[in-house]
């Protein structure tokens, strides 16, 4: 469950501590989320595009495009493109936020997630020369575990609020991932024991 070798800088972090595991996380967040921000970002670019073609389809006919501008009737062409400038700017701005949205998805997909050491006290991660050190009654116990594709996902205490259209606003923890990685069953079950050895909250006495 431990790696044989660890960055220098995250060696002398963790210093003498005895280390429950190490491991490097294959990716940075679990295929699902890449995948589903992937597909709405085909979704989203696929829509926007049926508003391109209808926009500019006549356009390169050689024919005439007609819209209202500030309840104004418009006509653009190639002989008029600047009326034709706002227009295409928004429905540019749609798309463009679609191709992002899919750049994400797809670099998501092969981010590595780094380095994890859990020690008696902490959780270390370490990527790409940024160390995260979280104390473990940081996190509330509530874990997601995916064996066969070998990710573990940790809430943590902290969080935000969240608006949601026609109802009141969410609170949504904060989720620290550990993505592809072996022996997960075991270090889920280390997490476990640690974060429940430093939990904060006070036992109930009946």
């Amino acid at each position: 469950m431990n790696i044989r070798a660890l960055p220098s800088e995250l060696e002398s972090v963790v210093g003498t501590e005895k280390i429950d595991f190490s491991v490097f996380a294959a990716r940075k967040k679990p295929v699902s989320q890449s995948m589903s921000l992937i597909l709405f970002g085909i979704v989203w670019t696929a829509f926007t595009s049926i508003f391109v073609f209808a926009f500019f389809g006549p356009i390169f006919k050689g024919e005439e495009v007609h819209f209202t501008v500030n309840d104004t009737p418009t006509t653009g062409s190639l002989e008029n493109i600047e009326s034709m400038l706002v227009p295409a700017l928004i429905i540019g701005f749609f798309v463009l936020v679609g191709i992002i949205m899919l750049a994400i998805g797809f670099y998501s997909l092969y981010q590595k997630g780094g380095y994890f050491v859990g020690t008696a006290t902490r959780l270390l991660h370490y990527n790409k020369g940024i160390l995260n050190a979280f104390d473990w009654e940081q996190f509330t116990g509530n874990m997601k575990m995916n064996i066969k594709k070998g990710d573990i996902e940790l809430q943590l205490r902290t969080g935000k609020m969240v608006s949601r259209k026609n109802n009141s606003s969410q609170y949504v923890p904060d989720v620290l991932y550990i993505s592809g990685v072996s022996n997960v069953f075991e270090i889920e079950k280390v997490c476990r024991k640690r974060i429940k050895e430093n939990d904060p909250t006070p036992a109930n006495i009946i």
